[in-house]
Parts: C-alpha cells; sequence; structure tokens
C-alpha cells in the first residue's frame, strides 16, 4: 500500500509541474546597453519609454508617473484623421470592452495635431466613439515633442507631412508597455486578429510577471 501511494503521489506532482510549466515572457523592444564588471556582462539596460506631461480630454495633466505601475497601451492618432484612425479608435474601443475585467490595465492616445485637438475637440471624439474614460486618456501637448515621443519613446512612425491625407503620417500600431515603461509588444490597430492577440498578450504579461490570472 506505501508504495503505491508514493508513486500515486509521484504521478499525481509530476502531473502537476507539467500543467503548471511556466509561458514564455514577452519580448522586451528597443535597443538595450550592457553593463560590464571586471570584463563580465551584470546587467542589461532595456528601452524606455521617457518621461513626458500633457493634457487629457477634461484638462488634467497627465505624466509618466500617472500610469507607471499599470500596464498601458499607446497609440498615435488625430481627430481630423480621414484613413486610418477611425479603425484604430474603433478597434481600441473593442479592446477595451474585451479587457473591461482588467482593472490593471490603462489607454492613452496622444494626438499629433494639438492645434487643433483641443481638451474640448478631443472629449468630443472620444464620446462620439463611446469610449469609457475611467482608464482611457486622450492627450494633447508641444508637436514636436510628440513626434519626437511616438519615434523614439514609443518607436512607431509619427510626423507632419504635406503629402499624406490630413497633412500627418503615422503608424497604425498599438504599443503595448509594463508597468516598467518598457515596450512588450506592437500590433495592427487596424487588424482585428492583431488586436486579439493584443488581448491575449496583455492577459499573457500578467499572468507571467506579475501572477494576476485574468
Amino acid at each position: 500500500m506505501t508504495n503505491k501511494f508514493f508513486f500515486g503521489a509521484m504521478l499525481l506532482a509530476n502531473l502537476f509541474l507539467l500543467g503548471c510549466k511556466s509561458e514564455p515572457l514577452l519580448p522586451i523592444y528597443g535597443d538595450r546597453d550592457l553593463v560590464y564588471k571586471d570584463g563580465k556582462v551584470v546587467d542589461t539596460i532595456f528601452h524606455e519609454i521617457p518621461d513626458f506631461e500633457y493634457t487629457n480630454q477634461n484638462g488634467k495633466t497627465v505624466s509618466k508617473k500617472d500610469v507607471l505601475g499599470r500596464v498601458f497601451v499607446a497609440d498615435f492618432f488625430f481627430s481630423t484623421c480621414p484613413t486610418i484612425c477611425p479603425k484604430m479608435t474603433s478597434q481600441m474601443k473593442r479592446l477595451q470592452v474585451l479587457t473591461a475585467d482588467i482593472e490593471e490595465l490603462h489607454f492613452l492616445s496622444f494626438t499629433i495635431n494639438p492645434e487643433n485637438d483641443t481638451p474640448d475637440v478631443l472629449l468630443e471624439y472620444a464620446n462620439q466613439y463611446g469610449v469609457d474614460l475611467k482608464n482611457w486618456d486622450f492627450l494633447t501637448g508641444d508637436e514636436a515633442a510628440t513626434h519626437h515621443l511616438g519615434v523614439k519613446g514609443f518607436l512607431v512612425h509619427a510626423r507632419a507631412d504635406e503629402d499624406e491625407p490630413g497633412g500627418f503620417a503615422h503608424s497604425p500600431s498599438l504599443v503595448l508597455i509594463d508597468r516598467r515603461g518598457k515596450i512588450r509588444g506592437v500590433y495592427d490597430g487596424t487588424n482585428t486578429e492583431e488586436v486579439d492577440l493584443l488581448n491575449q498578450d496583455i492577459r499573457r504579461l500578467l499572468r507571467t510577471e506579475y501572477g494576476i490570472n485574468k
């Protein structure tokens, strides 16, 4: 009886360990610097979103420190965009609905046309799409700084371009940022399958690195 019990317990333990096999972590995007000591690599410094400070649709200041410590998804758009922005905002709204059970998640949308996109305009835009503003900020600020933030910070294309419809060119990307301000994924915000993958990766990130099962 003792041997049967022992081997039975071992079998259950092995099955449990197989079931709990850890998922691979999401990659970290961007350049990285290696830290050396005595000729050996002792640490790696990964790319991180730089500090920023903007005004949201309610006229309140939102900065990096306000979202640091939470997982968030960001995009760059402008309210008069005649091409991809409506699709991006609609998909981001769909993602917000899909992730309504995740309290740790926040959304940021940076306008690349602040001359037009005042807080009042952004609020009207958000209402037009039925956005729940409890965890989504539409942000306006200095145009040149925003373009630089997109390219150098979030690693997505964003700039004025007279040859493009609406006068601006920008990436369709939705960017997933972890609690430390590091980029963990870039997804096509006009593609339903990509946004579904983003939903899955948000949950994967919460599970594998923060122990939150969603």
